[in-house]
């Protein structure tokens, strides 16, 4: 096993510090208290070139994988951005440009890829929804064909950055589950230009992350050509997975960058502040959970960067569509889908305690808004619930890695 990182990665990492440094958190703090877009930010993104780091270079990106991908987000998030690192990249590059590039034919990968790369084509994904939550198998939004369309109706529940999209992965069923072979079959994956009247949006009031919108999303008799289908129709579950797995590792990373950053500024903080003789830091009640927590954080990077590697490394995406490697494409895709959600929940799990420890560091300064921390701690905790429940995840590592009963049904 190597662990040194490679000349490349390194130069990422860096760009993702450089960029940071003219985003520190007194820029997020403003962003999130006036529910503004970081224009300048995500346009720094895009000069620096991460909106196209995972596209291939034929399309304007720069050709690099999840393990690139990873580091960047952790490295712009721990340095002053916060969530503001990871989540912009989320929406339009895990959630539009990484499934295109993968499972789009030539044309999709030319309408779209080259503005994503360039910041000129915002992306969002419409998977959720209001009775089916992380049951996607129940997925009630439905497309009927008609002609050489589809007629798509149904409902999506907190759907970010839909108010800024140009292009929406769509998530749908073309054959009712109760009619499917199994029930994984039916999903299929459309690619939606926006804006279009037949999607409607609300915006819904949140605790944080407020830089960016989240909604309510309406979608009646949504007419698209039947070439807007990503990938084959009824094979989207597949596919689907491919895009929530580095979701998760990129939870994963902006968990663990948020918190390095959110125990940096108390580490500081602690070496200043004295309240008897001497600094605040030399007192082992702050010592001893900071320094677990940031131990904890060291290995679920570790476990990140695994997921990573498998995702880039353990299978062909011509094998997601081939009946007859459909036994190794399921082998790997477990393999990823174990790595990431294991990830995903030490990682969360340590920056919570991480933030939460940064935040009594700072006594009651910590509840003050200009010290940041409790603008971290409203941005980590969404991570116990999004994007996947903590307790989904452990209900997967439970049933899918140590073989115990299932414990729900679909």
């Amino acid at each position: 096993m190597v662990f040194e990182l490679t000349e490349e990665q390194k130069m990422i990492a860096s760009s993702a510090r450089d960029v940071a440094k003219d985003f520190p958190p007194e820029y997020w703090r403003e962003k999130d208290e006036k529910g503004e877009f970081a224009e300048e930010f995500y346009k720094a993104l895009a000069d620096a070139g991460f909106l196209g780091l995972l596209l291939p270079e034929e399309y304007g990106g720069a050709g690099y994988g999840m393990q690139e991908m990873v580091i960047g987000m952790e490295e712009l998030c721990a340095n002053g951005c916060g969530a503001g690192g990871v989540w912009y990249l989320v929406l339009t590059e895990i959630f539009g440009g990484l499934p295109i590039a993968r499972y789009g034919n030539e044309e999709q990968k030319e309408k779209y890829l080259p503005g994503i790369a360039k910041g000129e084509l915002e992306f969002c994904m419409a998977l959720t929804e209001p009775n089916a939550g992380t049951n996607t198998l129940k997925t009630q939004t439905f497309a009927r064909k008609e002609g050489d369309e589809y007629v798509i109706n149904g409902n999506k529940i907190f759907i970010s950055g839909i108010d800024r999209a140009k292009g929406m992965l769509l998530v749908t069923r073309t054959t009712p589950i109760d009619q499917a072979p199994k029930k994984s079959l039916g999903i299929t994956l459309f690619l939606v230009d926006l804006p279009n009247k037949a999607v409607k949006w609300n915006p819904i009031p949140k605790h944080g992350i407020n830089f960016s919108k989240t909604c309510e999303v309406s979608i009646s008799d949504l007419r698209v050509p039947e070439d807007a289908i990503l990938g084959q129709k009824d094979l989207g579950w597949y596919m689907l997975l491919d895009v929530l797995n580095p979701e998760r590792m990129s939870a994963a990373a902006g968990a663990i960058g948020g918190a390095r950053l959110a125990i940096s500024k108390a580490v500081e903080y602690s070496k200043e502040r004295k309240v008897f003789a001497d600094p605040i830091g030399s007192y082992q009640g702050l010592q001893f959970p900071l320094a677990e927590a940031y131990a904890s954080l060291q290995c679920a990077e570790l476990m990140m960067r695994k997921a990573a590697w498998l995702y880039d490394t353990k299978f062909k995406i011509e094998d997601i569509m081939n009946p007859e490697k459909r036994v190794q494409m399921q082998a790997a895709f477990k393999e990823v889908g174990d790595a990431s959600n294991m990830a995903k929940v030490v990682a969360v799990e340590n920056s919570i305690k991480a933030v939460y420890w940064a935040m009594q560091t700072f006594g009651g300064y910590g509840y003050a808004k200009e010290y940041d921390v409790e603008r971290w701690w409203r941005e980590v905790n969404l991570l116990r619930l999004a994007p996947i429940t903590q307790q989904m995840a452990l209900n997967y590592i439970a049933e899918h890695i140590l073989g115990m009963p299932r414990s729900y049904r679909t």
